[in-house]
């Protein structure tokens, strides 16, 4: 069975981005960094929503040296998940698209659990999803994500849009990895309760 791992950089309220997407408040980390490209093998798909994979889609093909967080920073391991986004099947929920031409991509129309639980019986590497909020929060309902690994950085945005919304009931989650990085950014991996990790 595949997992769906669910990476988010969060403010230290919970918003995944300011409120016109913009992630230009995240704390750069090269540890972080160097520990995401490391895990990258672990995973072969992708998931995303229209907007972000339209956010994806303008920079990640033509970045393979540029940090999407930090103007002008460029290093090895951001260069490696370039590469590897670019080439991940990346598979794509929208009610408003028609097509999608970057590279390894599907488009799935409007996201339906079924098809979800599919992919995660089907053969092949864990499924990621960043960012992509209405996808996070639909999944989260259905109880088809096995992992968030959510990456606090030390600030407020005072307003932003949450990772999580409109989930009728609580979700109890377990803490598998707590890891302070010297930026001051917090690297926390949940599980869901009672299914280890």
């Amino acid at each position: 069975m595949r997992r769906i791992v669910a990476f988010d950089r969060v403010s230290a309220e919970g918003y995944f981005a300011r409120p016109d997407g913009g992630l230009d408040w995240v704390v750069p980390e090269d540890e972080l960094d160097r520990a995401a490209a490391d895990n990258l093998e672990g995973s072969g798909t992708i998931l995303f929503g229209h907007r972000t994979y339209q956010m994806f889609e303008s920079f990640w093909p033509h970045a393979v040296d540029q940090d999407p967080h930090a103007a002008g920073r460029h290093s090895p391991q951001i260069r490696a998940m370039a590469e590897w986004i670019n080439a991940a099947e990346k598979i794509v929920w929208s009610r408003t698209r028609t097509a999608v031409t970057w590279t390894n991509s599907r488009l799935l129309g409007e996201f339906d659990p079924a098809r979800v639980r599919a992919l995660k019986a089907g053969p092949g590497k864990d499924i990621m999803i960043f960012g992509s909020g209405s996808i996070v929060s639909q999944l989260t309902a259905h109880g088809l994500i096995d992992e968030y690994q959510l990456v606090v950085s030390p600030l407020l945005l005072g307003t932003g849009r949450p990772l999580v919304a409109g989930v009728a009931d609580p979700v109890r989650l377990e803490l598998l990895e707590a890891k302070a990085f010297p930026s001051g950014n917090v690297r926390l991996r949940y599980g869901l309760a009672g299914q280890g990790g």
